[in-house]
């Protein structure tokens, strides 16, 4: 079940990064993309961005990797 979920998120991560146009054109642009990215395209960057983390956050969970890495840079928020 863990793979079948985290091939439908690569999947999405996917269409997130080959298909912006589409999201931005269906979904309209983002106010705050556009104003903390500071260029017109700040939305399209933002679906980018997104696409690429869902990709990798899905390959880390896969190798087992995510949890070190996360406590790694979170670990002190949490007392570990």
């Amino acid at each position: 079940m863990q793979y079948f979920v985290g091939t439908l998120v690569i999947l999405v991560g996917i269409l997130l990064v080959v298909k912006t146009e589409w999201f931005v054109q269906n979904f309209g642009t983002s106010a705050w993309a556009e104003e903390k990215f500071g260029m017109s395209g700040g939305t399209r960057t933002m679906y980018k961005v997104i696409g690429l983390i869902f990709c990798f956050g899905t390959l880390m969970v896969w190798t087992g990797s995510f949890g070190r890495v996360f406590f790694s840079l979170f670990g002190k928020l949490f007392g570990a």
